[in-house]
Parts: structure tokens; C-alpha cells; sequence
């Protein structure tokens, strides 16, 4: 038995696509939670590295980054995990961008992983994986603030190896201030 084909008007099927459209635009909206939300983390991270390495005594100046690094994790996955049980369905798009992130994430992993081991500080390179997944985010949302706070991550990448070593944390925090909080808050005000 073949599944009956349904038969809708031009004007249902108009209305279907521009639901269709508006549940995109909302998506895209959406993303604007968790580049506010790591912007703000990585930002944050940044500077309390900063002064713990240079107006502290303490050691371990860096743990910012791991505590940071699991509270948006936890946060991310729950937010991430309601999302898909309140709304199982998704775009292409919304697909591409979450799963771009994802391998993105665990290159984050890799990459601070690898300089940690080699005692070397990782923020060039996670500037360029900042760069890369915002940089194609905007392109693929056609959202051109995104785009040009990925070319910023990415040059910022390029900047950082002439910065004095001391203060290269503090160039990450203004990349990820131009690369993801600036696009995240113009994204979250658009379109309402």
C-alpha cells in the first residue's frame, strides 16, 4: 500500500514554506545563546588568567580554561539535548552548524591537549578553530557580522605569535570579544 499523496493549495504550500523559514530564522536566533554563552566564558577565562598569572603567586594560573571549558560543555549539551527533545526535527542547515561544532569542540580538546603536553599555550590555535566555525557559520546564515568575527578570530590568530607571550591571553579575550559576543548579541537583537 502506497502512502497517499495530500494535495495542498498554492497558498497552503506558500504558508508551509514561510514556516519553514521563520523556524530557520529562530534557529539561527538560537545560536546567538552559545556564542554569547562561550564568548563570555573564553572572555572571562581570559582575563582571570591574566591577573592570576601576573598579579598572583599562584601556580596554576590556568585553570580558568579547564573550568570554563566544562561549564560551557555541561551547559551546552543539556541546552542542546532539551532543545532536540522539544523540537526533534531540524533543518539542513541547523544540522551542518551543530555537527560542524561538534568536531569543531573536540579539535578544541585536541589542540589544547597537544600545546599543554608540549608546554606551549594553545591560543593560536584555538583562534583558528574559533575562526574556521564562525567564519563558515555566518557564511552559511548569511549572517555577515558572524563572518567578519571569524576573519577577525583568524587574523588575531596570525597577530598573536608577535604579542609577548604574557599577554597573548589578553589578545585571545578581545578575539573572542569581536568574534563571538559582538556577532552572538547583533544575532540574538535580529530579526525580532
Amino acid at each position: 500500500m502506497e502512502p497517499e499523496e495530500k494535495n495542498i493549495s498554492h497558498l497552503e504550500s506558500l504558508h508551509v514554506i514561510a514556516d519553514a523559514i521563520s523556524r530557520t530564522k529562530d534557529n539561527f536566533r538560537e545560536n546567538s545563546f552559545y556564542f554569547l554563552l562561550w564568548g563570555w566564558l573564553i572572555t572571562a577565562a581570559s582575563v582571570a588568567f591574566f591577573i592570576l598569572q601576573q598579579y598572583t603567586t599562584v601556580h596554576i594560573f590556568f585553570v580558568p580554561f579547564p573550568i570554563a571549558a566544562a561549564t560551557g560543555g555541561i551547559v551546552t549539551i543539556v541546552r542542546y539535548l532539551k532543545h532536540r527533545s522539544v523540537a526533534p526535527t531540524e533543518s539542513y542547515i541547523t544540522y551542518f552548524l551543530s555537527r560542524l561544532w561538534m568536531v569543531l569542540g573536540l579539535n578544541f580538546v585536541a589542540v589544547v591537549f597537544i600545546n599543554v603536553s608540549q608546554n606551549q599555550q594553545p591560543f593560536t590555535y584555538t583562534l583558528i578553530l574559533a575562526g574556521i566555525g564562525t567564519f563558515v557559520s555566518g557564511l552559511v546564515m548569511k549572517f555577515r557580522p558572524m563572518t567578519v568575527g571569524g576573519i577577525v578570530c583568524l587574523i588575531s590568530a596570525m597577530v598573536i605569535v608577535y604579542v609577548p607571550q604574557d599577554y597573548r591571553v589578553l589578545l585571545h579575550g578581545a578575539a573572542v570579544v569581536s568574534g563571538y559576543l559582538v556577532p552572538g548579541y547583533l544575532l540574538k537583537a535580529s530579526n525580532k
